[in-house]
């Protein structure tokens, strides 16, 4: 699956914006069964803007929460099914 959001700010810096593309390579909770793609775009005030394709401090946390959130949903299900 993938999960696509739009152009996101929080309101602090109007000209920054960020947009995350994760997609799930396989089924298993394994930190290379994600991939995860911030993008950043920061416009000047022409609105002339540029974009960067890396930010590995977000895509690192993003995978561990995810990760995280998804071990403890699959012992939770274990644990009901039980």
């Amino acid at each position: 699956g993938i999960i696509v959001t739009d152009w996101y700010s929080d309101n602090q810096n109007l000209n920054e914006n960020i947009k995350i593309t994760i997609r799930f390579l396989t089924n298993e909770i394994r930190s290379d069964s994600l991939k995860i793609k911030v993008y950043t775009k920061i416009c000047d005030n022409s609105d002339k803007c540029t974009i960067d394709e890396d930010n590995p401090e977000i895509s690192t946390k993003l995978v561990s929460t995810i990760l995280t959130k998804a071990t403890k949903y699959k012992q939770e299900k274990k644990n009901k099914d039980d």
